[in-house]
């Protein structure tokens, strides 16, 4: 007969092998657990199964968010919709639970500095992440940065290949730093190949009327907000300072 420490050796070593970390770290718990609550082999089974599902959910929940590279960590729920009376929650509610990422719609927040655009747009992707999907944030002047290099260095498509994968593009602050016309032509290249495929989430201060101060083609300017515009989710997160509203109501 298999003695415990044998078996136990035996999970341990075949959970390495196929590469099943939460069994491999908690099967002896299980096995008490199921021991002390007589519990048949096909519930221990059941039980060891889901925790196994369980914990890989989380890591790659953990990883989303690590991959995403976020400035820091920023939730919906700790959002305060009531300083910020522009935004309407069943927007926000509707967004989170992430339907709009199967269809590829894009997301536009339009406000003044300071009313809670980067706070949404983490929010969303930390929402997305905990979903499961593959999301980055960046912020426009590092988009165009990292894509110049790639273009001198003649790897735009293999940049362009792998953002492409991103079911969740975020760029952030669009409109503080002007786009030279290579800069605004590889921005659109990649609103381009994501085009009602994957979703890109914007936050900007400027409304759209005044996005030629900071791309120079007047054609290129019209293109990109038909990309950004069709079928989006448009949210006006209004001038009033939301960091200022929400420092005032903890002192």
């Amino acid at each position: 007969m298999t003695t415990d420490i044998a078996s136990g050796a035996a999970v341990e070593a075949a959970a390495k092998e196929l590469r099943l970390p939460g069994i491999r770290e908690h099967h002896l718990r299980l096995a008490d657990q199921a021991k002390r609550s007589k519990d048949t082999y096909l519930g221990f089974l059941a039980d060891t199964l889901s925790l196994e599902v369980d914990d890989r959910a989380e890591r790659r929940r953990t990883r989303r968010i690590s991959e995403a590279k976020f400035p820091r960590q920023k939730r919906l729920a700790d959002f305060d919709l009531d300083a910020a009376p522009t935004i309407n929650p069943a927007t926000i509610s509707t967004l989170a639970a992430g339907n709009y990422l199967d269809s590829g719609d894009p997301v536009v927040l339009l406000g003044d500095s300071g009313t809670g655009k980067t706070h949404l747009l983490i929010g969303l992707g930390m929402a997305a992440c905990e979903q499961g999907r593959r999301v980055r944030y960046t912020t426009c002047a590092q988009l165009t940065n990292e894509l110049n290099e790639a273009a001198d260095e003649r790897r735009l498509a293999r940049l362009i290949a792998k953002y492409s994968r991103i079911e969740l593009l975020i760029i952030d602050e669009l409109g503080y730093v002007q786009l030279d016309t290579r800069g605004a032509e590889l921005f659109f290249q990649v609103l381009t190949d994501r085009d009602e495929t994957s979703s890109i989430a914007v936050g900007t201060n400027l409304p759209f009327s005044e996005w030629s101060q900071i791309i120079p083609d007047p054609r290129l300017v019209a293109a990109v907000i038909d990309r950004l515009t069709f079928n989006a989710h448009i949210i006006e997160t209004g001038t009033d300072s939301y960091r200022l509203k929400t420092s005032r109501t903890k002192t």
